[in-house]
């Protein structure tokens, strides 16, 4: 009798154990098939909001907005007969110059000067890499109904930051278990940072690292430009970034929004005096073991196969350094040179698709 008991049990409960495998794949395929059509912030990350900086905080003599960007106060609803742009970034988007020197503010002066009402709010957030830039879109950037996504891939970390930030998450692999999480999760309002209180002056010239500490770091960050390297880590570096820029254009074409990326050299790729200084730091007996555009061909070959449209600034920033310097000093963000040319270069190409037939 209590053999059979037990027989029954284990039936009933190898039973319920298929039916509940079942609705887990179901729901899983439902979710996702859900999620293709209408991307939702349940699913994307918010880690972000740690770097961002606090709503209504100080920076130098502006005023950031209550959602903490650096930008004015923008409504939800588009206003009627206006050109709404999202700039997403990291912090050269933010920048480390004013809100009136920045690149965004100066593009979207520029593009009304051009004769279209334009709005360009700057989503820019010192820290974010490609995984944050996805995540913004969908949890912040798609309900604000833009006509033209830009978002801004640092050439000096974006490649890096998926790999230094996370791991694969668990509710990223699943998103049943990311709906079970957002359902009971409460979260926390994030209190944001103040990174330049009235009490400090923008000083254009003033170096933000000794050299000795940013020759470092530029070093240290300069083994994407070896050529032919041994263990070809970098290229899975390219290719986990540019699967994000990829769900990005998937998301974007689902909701007929066109997208550009702007590709921002580092520092070290337009100074040849610290290139010279890298090369000597890696092995001064071999001039040719660093090509210091190899990271750009990299990827705008992949942004080419992916028909993302896109603008290098690598090739202007070149050659308008050897006469101006574009970079604040030892800091690796432009100086306010380097936001006017971006903005200049950025408003030429939106320009140019505009026009387009």
């Amino acid at each position: 009798m209590q053999k059979l008991k037990l027989k029954a049990f284990s039936k009933i409960l190898g039973q319920t154990a298929l039916i509940a495998l079942i609705t887990f794949v179901m729901s899983e395929i439902t979710l996702r098939i859900y999620n293709k059509i209408d991307p939702s912030f349940v699913f994307y990350d918010s880690s972000y909001n740690r770097f961002r900086g606090k709503p209504n905080a100080p920076d130098y003599d502006f005023k950031l907005n209550s959602q903490g960007f650096k930008d004015v106060e923008f409504t939800v609803e588009k206003p009627a007969g206006i050109y709404r742009i999202l700039g997403i970034g990291d912090s050269f988007a933010y920048g480390v110059v004013p809100y009136e020197y920045n690149y965004l503010t100066l593009l979207e002066e520029q593009l009304n000067q051009s004769g279209q009402k334009t709005e360009v709010i700057n989503m820019g957030i010192p820290g974010m890499g490609p995984r944050d830039y996805l995540s913004i879109l969908v949890n912040e950037g798609l309900k604000l109904n833009p006509d033209k996504v830009v978002v801004f891939f640092y050439i000096g970390n974006d490649f890096l930051d998926n790999v230094m930030t996370a791991k694969l998450r668990t509710e990223e692999k699943s998103y049943v278990i990311a709906l079970i999480k957002s359902l009971i999760k409460i979260q926390s309002n994030y209190q944001g940072k103040v990174l330049n209180p009235t009490t400090v002056k923008y000083n254009d010239n003033q170096p933000t690292f000794n050299n000795e500490k940013y020759l470092q770091d530029t070093v240290n960050k300069s083994n994407m430009f070896v050529r032919n390297p041994a263990d070809g880590i970098f290229k899975s570096f390219v290719e986990d970034a540019v699967q994000d820029l990829l769900k990005i254009k998937q998301i974007c074409d689902s909701q007929n929004i066109p997208l550009t990326v702007v590709i921002i050299p580092d520092e070290v790729q337009v100074n040849s005096q610290l290139q010279q200084q890298v090369k000597n730091a890696f092995d001064p007996n071999d001039p040719n073991l660093l090509d210091f555009e190899l990271p750009n061909r990299m990827l705008t070959e992949q942004l080419q196969q992916a028909n993302i449209d896109y603008l290098d600034l690598l090739p202007s920033f070149k050659v308008a350094s050897q006469q101006t310097r574009l970079y604040k000093p030892n800091d690796t963000h432009w100086n306010i040179a380097g936001n006017r040319l971006a903005a200049e270069l950025i408003s030429q190409h939106l320009n140019s698709k505009n026009n387009q037939p």
